[in-house]
């Protein structure tokens, strides 16, 4: 975790370089980053075996992405400090929802393998379903209330951060239907006890429509067209 961090800061602050960079790959190689970061708090608190498996080799792949993939976006005012508080923000709920996501995934299978009868002894030493249902659900409460809070930033200082008016794009557009989605599963959970797949499939919904916000328009323009800007 400490030679991807450092790394990660040499891609986001090349040395001799006045801006900051941050493309399609560096993006992933800091999500990952930061959803690795908060799984190591996280399980100094709850138990959480069985997702090194998954986020591991992810951030290990994510890590390489940079220099397989070096991008040339460079970010504007990324000097500001209102920009600086809704990049941090939206960067940290990216990270819990991707921590969230790989839950998720691992309660899959896990509830999968369970009702096979083929539990191996990594995932028959995991906690209780309900047990990492009420963990996932507190990972998804807390990246929510990130994500309210990058999207508020970004709506009322969208003449500083970004020198315009809030840009009706398809970054906006998906990071908008994200929260929904994420508001949905979390009401739904509330009012009428949403758990199991139904819970499992609106995280990974929400997730993927997430990464397609950012991740997936500077994939679309750097890998696919070729543009760094």
């Amino acid at each position: 975790m400490l030679a991807h961090g450092a790394t990660l800061l040499l891609e986001l602050f090349p040395p001799g370089d006045a801006g900051m960079r941050f493309g399609f790959a560096v993006a992933l190689s800091l999500i990952t980053w930061l959803a690795i970061a908060l799984y190591w708090i996280e399980s100094f608190y709850a138990r959480m075996e069985g997702l090194q498996m998954l986020g591991l080799p992810l951030a290990a792949i994510c890590g390489l992405l940079p220099w397989l993939l070096p991008g040339q976006h460079l970010l504007a005012n990324a000097g500001s400090p209102v920009f600086r508080l809704h990049f941090m923000m939206a960067m940290l709920a990216y990270g819990l929802f991707t921590l969230a996501a790989l839950h998720a995934i691992l309660m899959a299978v896990t509830e999968q393998r369970l009702h096979r009868g083929r539990m191996t002894p990594l995932f028959a030493g995991l906690p209780p379903l309900l047990t990492m249902e009420a963990l996932l659900f507190r990972l998804i409460h807390f990246a929510f209330a990130l994500l309210t809070l990058a999207l508020a930033s970004g709506i009322l200082f969208s003449e500083q951060i970004f020198g315009k008016a809030l840009p009706f794009n398809h970054k906006t557009v998906f990071a908008v239907l994200s929260w929904l989605i994420f508001a949905a599963l979390l009401a739904g959970r509330h009012l009428y006890g949403w758990r199991g797949k139904m819970a499992l499939r609106w995280t990974l919904a929400g997730f993927a429509v997430l990464l397609l916000a950012y991740v997936g328009s500077r994939f679309v323009l750097e890998v696919i067209l070729g543009r760094p800007a």
